[in-house]
């Protein structure tokens, strides 16, 4: 009886584990609503094969997308890059039945909406606009609908790049470990924007104590990142090919390196893109597009600072937005350029990554995210 009872209760893990499901979310530059525009694929978590589950047409360029903390809703920037043009939309997706369902749109307030993130509470939802620099903050419905948006700070200087500076250009919304504070990097200004945020207010956004950090003139912040631990950030700089490193506490970056993306045969007109840490907080990994077309890997010291470890080809052209899967044990690419997503293995020990499974085609592939159910 008791190894009959054992046999029972090994048969229901089994189960169990396997009746969870890990999908990745991709959105693309679809230019056209009649194409698909987000695709869902299934990840097979011990080869690392990608299978297609479900797409939507219908909507232009979602660009950019994020789910909310409970992964009912997947909320996407669309109309991103038209001119005229930028909304935030939502949908919801159902696991069990493998469909994604369009919920409603809004204005992004803001020309090209770029980021979107959401709050833990699941009740906000925080956007960032590039072309001419802009930020808005939503309600979000228990039925995953946005409302119109309470908020939408403008911002105008720029830095010493006219070219690329010319105003400002938000280019991430990313909240802080305990979602009191929210980060903006802006490419445009060389600063990192900071506000409080009071998730209890009708509109949450406040001043912080310090409103910006300033980064290095000419480095055009893009991405952001926390380390797991709360104590150290992250941002990825695009036009300076860099990493700068800060130690965090209360709204406050300090800054303690700033370390290459690029190896030393690379000298200028640098495209770093996407910034992401393992979940085990030991390796950072870095995206570079134009002529390097790789990832950054880098080890994290005990006070936080970078080494670097190596390069991966993403095996495509343009890694703009890249993610690791909850466990730690994939990093999936989006290659916009070439249209295609590679997924790599990562060696838990090393931090290096290998190519695994089969490529699959996307066309203009630009944004990704991925979840367990």
């Amino acid at each position: 009886m008791k190894n009959f009872l054992i046999f029972i209760f090994t048969i229901c893990i089994f189960l169990n584990f396997y009746s969870q499901n890990t999908y990745a979310f991709f959105g693309s530059f679809n230019r056209d609503k009649d194409t698909e525009g987000i695709y869902v694929y299934e990840l097979d978590t011990i080869r690392g094969n990608l299978s297609k589950i479900t797409t939507f047409k219908g909507i232009l360029n979602p660009s950019f997308l994020t789910l909310s903390p409970n992964g009912k809703y997947v909320f996407a920037c669309t109309e991103s890059k038209t001119q005229n043009g930028g909304s935030v939309s939502s949908f919801e997706f159902n696991p069990e039945n493998k469909s994604l369902t369009f919920i409603n749109k809004q204005k992004s307030g803001g020309e090209n909406p770029v980021y979107l993130t959401v709050h833990k509470n699941g009740k906000w939802l925080v956007n960032g606009n590039y072309t001419e620099g802009s930020i808005s903050v939503y309600p979000i419905s228990e039925n995953g609908k946005i409302k119109p948006y309470v908020q939408n700070f403008q911002f105008a200087e720029g830095s010493i790049n006219p070219d690329r500076q010319d105003r400002s250009h938000i280019h991430s919304a990313v909240f802080s470990p305990n979602f009191d504070y929210i980060f903006f990097p802006d490419l445009g200004a060389d600063k990192i924007r900071t506000y409080r945020f009071e998730n209890e207010s009708k509109q949450p956004l406040q001043n912080a104590e310090i409103p910006f950090t300033k980064t290095t003139l000419g480095s055009g912040p893009r991405h952001f990142t926390f380390h797991p631990n709360g104590k150290f950030a992250y941002c990825i700089e695009e036009m300076g090919g860099t990493v700068s490193t800060y130690s965090y506490e209360n709204g406050k970056l300090n800054n303690l390196q700033r370390i290459n993306t690029h190896s030393d045969k690379y000298k200028d007109d640098f495209e770093s893109s996407d910034v992401h840490i393992s979940p085990d907080g030991k390796f950072l990994y870095a995206s570079n597009r134009g002529k390097e077309n790789n990832i950054a890997i880098f080890s994290i010291q005990n006070d936080g600072k970078l080494k670097t470890v190596g390069y991966q080809s993403t095996k495509g052209k343009h890694p703009r937005v890249f993610a690791l899967d909850p466990t730690g044990k994939f990093l999936i690419t989006t290659n916009a350029v070439s249209g295609d997503v590679v997924v790599f293995k990562r060696n838990s020990e090393t931090g290096l990554l290998k190519k695994v499974g089969k490529k699959i085609k996307i066309k203009n592939a630009s944004s990704i995210q991925i979840r367990k159910y």
